[in-house]
């Protein structure tokens, strides 16, 4: 049952839109309306700035941590993982949003914090260094993405952790497709510190 419990927390802390909501309360916009579409830390930035793009990314982030954590207190390792997931797969697939979301790289951050601390200190800055080389935050992510069970098998994580980086790694992968296809072509937006005018 404690499992369970933790599922629901996750899945219904992860659909929280915080990039709508702030977007909505500090500016009157709707987000979904602008840019790519995205309530994602990424289109909010490119749209309103770094002030609430920043916010969103760390919101987004602490609830992924929050569901992990939840998730290890009510069913250990277990309630971790599948609270993690369920948060993952709650912002991709919103309860509050008809079941559309973002791409849940900043919740996946967020388990991946709680869950495999070590891991991340590795894939933090391989995201932060593939931005700031390539200006493609699609691709850091998804480099991110598939280098994060290799890290988290490479720590020594029991397998649970691995299977858990390897579903979460797949969930990135997969909703980045669009921007992977863009990247092959050519089309895809560069990440600038400067808002769209």
């Amino acid at each position: 049952m404690l499992v369970v419990l933790s599922i629901l927390i996750g899945y219904f802390l992860g659909s929280i839109p915080f990039g709508l909501l702030l977007c909505r309360i500090f500016l009157g916009i709707d987000i979904r309306k602008l840019g790519s579409g995205n309530i994602g830390a990424t289109n909010v930035h490119r749209n309103t700035g770094a002030k609430l793009g920043i916010s969103v990314l760390v919101l987004d982030l602490l609830k992924g941590l929050f569901s992990a954590m939840i998730g290890y207190y009510l069913a250990k390792e277990i309630g971790a993982v599948l609270g993690g997931l369920a948060a993952i797969a709650g912002h991709n697939w919103s309860a509050y949003l008809k079941f559309v979301g973002g791409k849940g790289v900043a919740t996946t951050a967020g388990v991946a914090l709680f869950l495999f601390p070590k891991a991340f200190l590795i894939l933090f800055p391989l995201w932060v260094v593939t931005v700031a080389v390539t200006k493609y935050v699609s691709l850091a992510s998804v480099i991110s993405a598939i280098a994060m069970p290799i890290v988290v098998f490479f720590f020594g994580y029991s397998l649970p952790y691995v299977l858990m980086s390897i579903f979460a790694g797949a969930f990135a992968v997969y909703r980045h497709k669009g921007n992977l296809q863009r990247l092959l072509s050519g089309t895809e937006s560069k990440f600038s510190f400067k808002k769209k005018p």
